[in-house]
């Protein structure tokens, strides 16, 4: 049981670890770098930070996010610009465009996505891609037999879920 509990330990700290860094950068009180001593011995102590480690050079970041700008804007000047609303057209170019402002602001000891790269990003966005307007899509609703069939479905696997578990509960002698 024991091991068990250890296992179930480590997968929620590991869930409260990469919650917090997809969150915040880094997770509640582990920005402080101290780890509560039921996890120091975890595998994955550096995900919790260290103290004095992630100083962001904000001046250099902002100073370097015009780099990949530029390379971004060269890219998509070698594009005819009535294809620059067509994802299909540029994707390539923009996912290197987003690799280099992540490497740049995490080279610079900034977080990535953060407030000053998010704004150059967006920036980036309203030079490229402010004609780009989406044409009003009008929805309607699916005919009655798709509809039903979409919510009859997971009311019938929830039903064969639960009795597949209270099956399995009543027989535990055989699983065991």
């Amino acid at each position: 049981m024991e091991k068990h509990a250890f296992a179930l330990l480590q997968l929620l700290a590991s869930v409260m670890c990469v919650s917090g860094l997809v969150t915040t950068g880094i997770p509640g009180n582990c920005s402080l770098g101290v780890l509560p001593k039921y996890l120091k011995h975890l595998p994955f102590p550096a995900c919790f930070g260290q103290p004095g480690k992630r100083n962001c050079n904000e001046t250099l970041m902002l100073e370097r996010l015009p780099i990949c700008g530029k390379k971004f804007e060269d890219m998509m000047k070698k594009l005819d610009s009535t294809k620059w609303c067509n994802l299909t057209e540029f994707i390539m170019h923009y996912d290197v465009f987003s690799k280099c402002t992540e490497d740049e602001a995490i080279g610079t000891g900034c977080f990535w996505p953060n407030p000053h790269a998010e704004c150059y990003i967006t920036g980036i966005h309203k030079q490229f891609f402010s004609n780009c307007t989406s044409e009003e899509v009008d929805w309607e609703d699916p005919p009655d037999e798709i509809l039903t069939t979409l919510i009859l479905i997971p009311v019938f696997l929830t039903a064969a879920m639960i009795t597949l578990v209270v099956w399995c509960s009543k027989r535990s002698d055989i699983f065991m």
